[in-house]
Protein backbone atom coordinates (compact mmCIF):
# COMPACT_ATOMS: atom_id res chain seq x y z
CA UNK A 1 0.00 0.00 0.00
CA UNK A 2 1.17 3.64 -0.61
CA UNK A 3 0.93 6.31 1.30
CA UNK A 4 -0.35 9.50 -0.22
CA UNK A 5 0.93 13.18 1.03
CA UNK A 6 0.55 16.73 0.01
CA UNK A 7 2.89 19.79 -0.82
CA UNK A 8 2.58 22.95 -1.71
CA UNK A 9 3.88 23.40 -5.57
CA UNK A 10 4.34 26.17 -7.94
CA UNK A 11 1.99 28.96 -7.46
CA UNK A 12 0.15 27.81 -4.04
CA UNK A 13 -0.93 25.00 -6.15
CA UNK A 14 -1.41 21.47 -3.99
CA UNK A 15 0.57 18.50 -5.38
CA UNK A 16 0.12 15.08 -4.03
CA UNK A 17 2.52 12.00 -4.26
CA UNK A 18 2.79 8.51 -3.03
CA UNK A 19 5.02 7.10 -0.55
CA UNK A 20 5.87 3.49 -0.72
CA UNK A 21 5.57 1.27 2.58
CA UNK A 22 9.78 1.24 1.91
CA UNK A 23 10.12 4.57 1.94
CA UNK A 24 7.59 5.17 4.46
CA UNK A 25 10.21 3.57 6.51
CA UNK A 26 12.95 5.57 5.21
CA UNK A 27 11.08 9.06 6.54
CA UNK A 28 10.40 7.97 9.65
CA UNK A 29 14.29 8.06 10.07
CA UNK A 30 14.35 11.03 8.68
CA UNK A 31 11.63 12.46 10.60
CA UNK A 32 13.28 11.26 13.35
CA UNK A 33 16.75 12.60 12.22
CA UNK A 34 15.01 16.02 10.84
CA UNK A 35 18.48 16.38 9.12
CA UNK A 36 20.25 13.12 7.86
CA UNK A 37 23.34 12.03 5.32
CA UNK A 38 22.80 9.35 3.55
CA UNK A 39 25.20 7.63 5.43
CA UNK A 40 23.06 8.24 8.75
CA UNK A 41 20.36 7.09 7.06
CA UNK A 42 21.60 3.84 6.57
CA UNK A 43 23.50 3.47 10.01
CA UNK A 44 19.75 4.28 11.44
CA UNK A 45 18.33 1.86 8.89
CA UNK A 46 21.01 -0.93 10.33
CA UNK A 47 19.12 -2.47 12.82
CA UNK A 48 15.40 -1.91 11.70
CA UNK A 49 16.16 -3.83 8.04
CA UNK A 50 17.87 -5.78 6.06
CA UNK A 51 18.94 -3.43 3.14
CA UNK A 52 21.87 -2.78 1.89
CA UNK A 53 23.09 0.81 0.97
CA UNK A 54 22.28 1.29 -2.14
CA UNK A 55 18.96 0.17 -1.42
CA UNK A 56 18.58 3.04 1.20
CA UNK A 57 19.71 5.17 -1.49
CA UNK A 58 17.93 4.28 -4.29
CA UNK A 59 14.97 5.02 -1.44
CA UNK A 60 16.44 8.48 -0.31
CA UNK A 61 16.40 9.65 -4.28
CA UNK A 62 12.86 8.42 -5.13
CA UNK A 63 11.94 10.50 -2.41
CA UNK A 64 13.79 13.21 -3.20
CA UNK A 65 12.21 13.46 -6.88
CA UNK A 66 8.87 12.50 -5.35
CA UNK A 67 9.14 16.02 -3.21
CA UNK A 68 9.03 14.26 0.02
CA UNK A 69 12.84 15.37 0.63
CA UNK A 70 15.30 17.67 0.04
CA UNK A 71 19.00 17.26 -0.76
CA UNK A 72 21.66 18.97 -0.70
CA UNK A 73 25.48 18.49 -1.49
CA UNK A 74 27.68 19.08 1.55
CA UNK A 75 31.37 18.27 0.63
CA UNK A 76 31.45 14.93 -0.42
CA UNK A 77 27.82 13.94 0.90
CA UNK A 78 24.33 14.61 0.58
CA UNK A 79 22.21 16.24 3.16
CA UNK A 80 18.40 15.30 3.51
CA UNK A 81 15.70 16.62 5.04
CA UNK A 82 12.13 16.45 5.02
CA UNK A 83 9.67 18.62 2.68
CA UNK A 84 6.29 17.13 4.34
CA UNK A 85 5.51 16.64 8.06
CA UNK A 86 4.88 13.53 9.72
CA UNK A 87 1.78 14.16 10.73
CA UNK A 88 0.41 15.50 7.61
CA UNK A 89 1.96 11.89 6.20
CA UNK A 90 -0.42 10.11 8.96
CA UNK A 91 -3.47 11.85 8.24
CA UNK A 92 -3.05 11.23 4.62
CA UNK A 93 -2.41 7.83 5.60
CA UNK A 94 -5.08 7.22 7.91
CA UNK A 95 -7.54 9.00 5.39
CA UNK A 96 -6.80 6.62 2.06
CA UNK A 97 -6.81 3.55 4.55
CA UNK A 98 -10.43 4.62 5.69
CA UNK A 99 -11.58 5.71 2.17
CA UNK A 100 -10.02 2.60 -0.08
CA UNK A 101 -10.82 0.01 2.40
CA UNK A 102 -13.48 0.73 4.42
CA UNK A 103 -15.52 3.56 2.42
CA UNK A 104 -14.41 5.98 4.82
CA UNK A 105 -17.01 4.66 7.71
CA UNK A 106 -15.10 4.86 10.59
CA UNK A 107 -17.25 2.55 12.54
CA UNK A 108 -16.53 -0.64 10.59
CA UNK A 109 -12.80 -0.04 10.38
CA UNK A 110 -13.06 -0.11 14.45
CA UNK A 111 -14.62 -3.15 14.58
CA UNK A 112 -12.39 -4.87 12.16
CA UNK A 113 -9.19 -3.59 14.14
CA UNK A 114 -10.61 -4.43 17.55
CA UNK A 115 -11.85 -8.18 16.38
CA UNK A 116 -7.82 -8.72 16.56
CA UNK A 117 -6.63 -6.59 19.11
CA UNK A 118 -7.63 -5.83 22.81
CA UNK A 119 -7.21 -2.46 24.45
CA UNK A 120 -5.88 -1.31 27.19
CA UNK A 121 -7.67 0.68 29.87
CA UNK A 122 -5.70 3.54 28.88
CA UNK A 123 -6.06 3.60 25.41
CA UNK A 124 -10.24 3.09 25.88
CA UNK A 125 -9.60 6.27 27.79
CA UNK A 126 -7.42 7.93 25.71
CA UNK A 127 -9.95 6.87 22.83
CA UNK A 128 -12.84 8.51 24.97
CA UNK A 129 -11.26 11.42 25.34
CA UNK A 130 -10.50 12.05 21.75
CA UNK A 131 -14.13 11.35 20.83
CA UNK A 132 -15.23 13.66 23.24
CA UNK A 133 -12.90 16.63 22.42
CA UNK A 134 -14.59 16.24 18.91
CA UNK A 135 -17.96 16.51 19.76
CA UNK A 136 -17.64 20.04 20.96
Amino acid sequence: MSIGFELKGKGGHKKFGRISDAEWVVMKVIWQLNVSTAKQAVEALRGQTRWKPKTIHTLLSRLVQKGALASEKSGREYVFKPLVAEEACRISASRSLLESVFDGEIAPFLACFLKTRKLSAKEIAELKRILEEGES
